[in-house]
């Protein structure tokens, strides 16, 4: 009779040996995880900050820029805007002054839109040192209505709201903003659509308008102008003579039009070129086909105001053109525009034309 070998069993041993294996697996879990994670991580991120009201745009760790739209604030802006280099191209006063910054105009900031007469209000001068509200309006944030971090871009979807001083809506504003970047260029594509919910809405030839960014410092063009400027604690200082020192700013129209000979020109695009810690930066702001009003006229002045403006025909062009653009009772309009810095080099209208073509398609 054949006989059968009896195998005893160690469980205490062997469930000690499990958990060592479990154990050890988790950790290649917890690590492959983590490495998963890491490899997954988008480079263009949105961050929200619900609180402090501002969504942050981080690109390959470094920071882009802001979408901010605190209650001190007459309308959301983005700001500040950096180079792909971590450069500000954005002047800093008046919510963070930097030494040698002018001092004027305190509604100019960061990136904003809006317009200087909405059924005879003002938008675009509204800001803190505006105390009779009457005759001004102001945006209003009402949601972030999406945020999408991505490896190719960043797109960031908000709901506006154009009142008056009264807190009745002329327009609402739906606003896509598409981030891209890479080493050494950011991109900010800004694409609203204006409705009127409640009636006609008259936005009548003004040169103040639309699309403004107003530039850092360094990227104004030089002036022999007295002036009032910021002195290194922040603080307003009469300026009798002006120091053109590191000041290197030069602006290029899409029509081969340069310096403040651009201001009150259309143009499909216009360039800012300048110098900044010895940074060379381009800064264009790019005009798009359907656009009304398209090509824009330029409120683009060397003090640093850089804007498009497609809406003040008559006032740009000293009378020749006009348009007094309206809405009528749920009519809208789209107004898309693409921003690009440009890092470590010149730019030439060349390679501004070859992205305009991009765009424009």
């Amino acid at each position: 009779m054949k006989k059968h070998k009896v195998i005893l069993f160690n469980y205490t041993a062997l469930i000690a040996l499990s958990a060592v294996a479990f154990a050890c697996g988790s950790k290649e879990t917890k690590a492959e995880t983590e490495h998963s994670a890491e490899q997954k991580k988008d480079r263009i991120e949105l961050v929200r900050d619900d609180v402090a009201k501002k969504v942050d745009v981080i690109i390959d760790g470094k920071f882009f820029t802001s979408y901010i739209y605190p209650d001190s604030l007459e309308k959301p802006v983005l700001y500040p805007i950096n180079t792909a280099n971590e450069n500000a191209i954005t002047r800093g006063w008046p919510l963070t002054p930097r030494a040698g910054e002018r001092v004027d105009h305190p509604h100019h900031l960061g990136l904003w839109f809006n317009y200087g007469d909405v059924n005879g209000l003002d938008f675009w001068n509204n800001s803190s040192d505006i105390k009779d509200k009457t005759n001004y309006g102001h945006i209003v944030h009402k949601s972030i209505v999406s945020a999408k971090s991505g490896n190719e871009e960043g797109v960031l979807k908000v709901s506006l709201d154009w009142v008056n001083s009264k807190g009745e809506v002329l327009l609402t504003e739906n606003t896509t903003f598409i981030f891209r970047g890479n080493d050494d260029q950011r991109s900010i594509d800004r694409i609203a659509t204006l409705t009127a919910p409640n009636g006609e809405v008259k936005l009548t030839d003004n040169k103040e308008g639309m699309l403004g960014l107003r530039t850092a410092r360094q990227l104004e063009h030089p002036s022999n102008k007295p002036e009032i400027f910021t002195d290194a604690s922040g603080q307003a200082t009469d300026v009798p003579t002006m120091n053109n020192e590191g000041i290197t700013g030069l602006y290029l129209s899409s029509e081969g039009i340069k310096g403040d000979d651009v201001w009150g020109t259309r143009g499909a695009w216009v360039s800012l070129s300048g110098k900044i810690d010895n940074e060379d930066i381009s800064v264009a702001i790019l005009d798009y086909p359907s656009n009304p009003g398209y090509p824009t006229y330029w409120h683009a002045r060397g003090y640093g105001l850089f804007s498009a403006n497609p809406l003040g025909q008559k006032a740009l062009s000293d009378g020749k053109d006009e348009l007094n653009f309206k809405l009528d009772k749920g009519q809208s309009a789209t107004f898309k525009y693409r921003i690009i810095i440009y890092s470590n080099e010149t730019i030439l209208d060349g390679q501004v034309n070859r992205d305009y073509i991009e765009w424009a398609k």
